[in-house]
């Protein structure tokens, strides 16, 4: 059964689509919002598995909700609007599917049959992002089963640090914040760098979308990793969103090896998980970048690559969504230089071009 958030401003739209969806055997709403800051207090309450979102709203419109739900905590989102223009734009801001409200003359029937035709299209992501969400509130805060302890990265990893620092790389951590400054950063980056790495704390499902954004928006090749490719100059290769990204040497190549292993640091993909595989495999020839996040994913394995005359950068608090996963760093004495976000693209060419060690 896959819970369903519901958010319009009209009494009479909400009731008929939460009664329409409820009609749906594997679907049940279990609370609707009047507005997205009325929505923002729910999702955390609630932690559905699907909202959906309409574009005319009071206070803020549905389309700036939907990249701030995309922004702060991704997940899957149908836009049902009668907006209609904005429905291919609304695919790019992070919606899953589009479903425009009943045209003058259309039948409830046939509406009830486009939103069941779309939630069902839609159950394959939301099987995947359901095994990778969080609790919700609404669970009782002490019983056992919603306790989830820290996994350290040697359960999932050995240290081996390599010796002799081998080809550049630049391996990238993010989460809370993280997709919006991505591609900010991105954005900056010319063709032909050693090849990145990037753990964003994204569910499954949207890592792949994520990926073709970034490759977008531009001149850096971005693809969602997949087990076996070889590391290329100019390519990066963003984690799955239920899946370790690591890399391996093999001869003279390096190679990406996703691991399906239990979460680390409580995330999966784990910034631990990459940085201490970055480590084993270059050692001090990487560059280790900390963005945006809150927890402290990555920091174990930054210190480490520190240790190891890796250079280390992160995130200053200005720029920062969520000064945490950064500032654990910095705390752990895991890092060389602190940055702001807008000043991260020319730290990774000068790195690139040797300047920066």
């Amino acid at each position: 059964m896959y819970t369903v958030l519901v958010i319009d401003d009209s009494p009479s739209m909400r009731r008929i689509i939460k009664d329409m969806i409820n009609s749906i055997d594997e679907f049940e709403v279990v609370c609707v919002a009047t507005d997205a800051y009325d929505a923002r207090e729910k999702i955390k309450e609630y932690e559905p598995d699907l909202v959906t979102i309409d574009i005319n709203m009071p206070k803020m419109d549905g389309v700036t909700f939907l990249r701030n739900l995309m922004r702060l905590h991704p997940m899957p989102a149908v836009v049902i609007s009668g907006e209609s223009v904005r429905g291919n734009d609304i695919f790019d801001d992070g919606a899953v599917g589009f479903i425009p409200k009943p045209e003058t003359g259309e039948s409830m029937n046939s509406f009830q049959e486009r939103i069941k035709d779309t939630l069902l299209n839609l159950t394959f992501l939301l099987k995947r992002y359901t095994l990778k969400k969080p609790p919700a509130l609404k669970k009782n805060p002490k019983s056992s089963s919603n306790i989830e302890f820290k996994i350290h990265p040697d359960e999932v990893i050995p240290l081996k640090a390599a010796i002799f620092p081998g080809i550049k790389l630049i391996a990238i951590g993010s989460s809370t914040g993280g997709v919006e400054s991505l591609l900010k950063v991105f954005r900056r980056l010319p063709a032909g760098l050693p090849p990145i790495l990037i753990t964003q704390h994204i569910p499954y499902g949207f890592s792949n979308s994520f990926a073709h954004r970034l490759n977008d928006n531009s001149e850096v090749i971005v693809c969602e990793a997949k087990d076996g490719m070889i590391l290329e100059r100019g390519h990066g290769y963003l984690a799955p969103g239920n899946m370790h990204l690591t890399i391996e040497k093999y001869a003279n190549e390096y190679r990406t090896k996703l691991l399906d292993t239990k979460k680390v640091s409580q995330h999966k993909p784990s910034v631990d998980v990459l940085f201490r595989s970055v480590n084993n495999a270059v050692g001090g020839s990487a560059m280790a970048i900390m963005m945006t996040g809150m927890g402290d994913d990555g920091t174990i394995a930054m210190k480490e690559l520190h240790d190891n005359g890796a250079y280390t950068v992160a995130q200053n608090e200005e720029s920062c969504v969520v000064f945490g996963m950064p500032m654990k760093a910095i705390q752990a004495g895991a890092v060389k230089d602190i940055v702001h976000l807008d000043e991260i693209a020319d730290y990774i060419i000068e790195f690139s071009k040797g300047r920066r060690k």
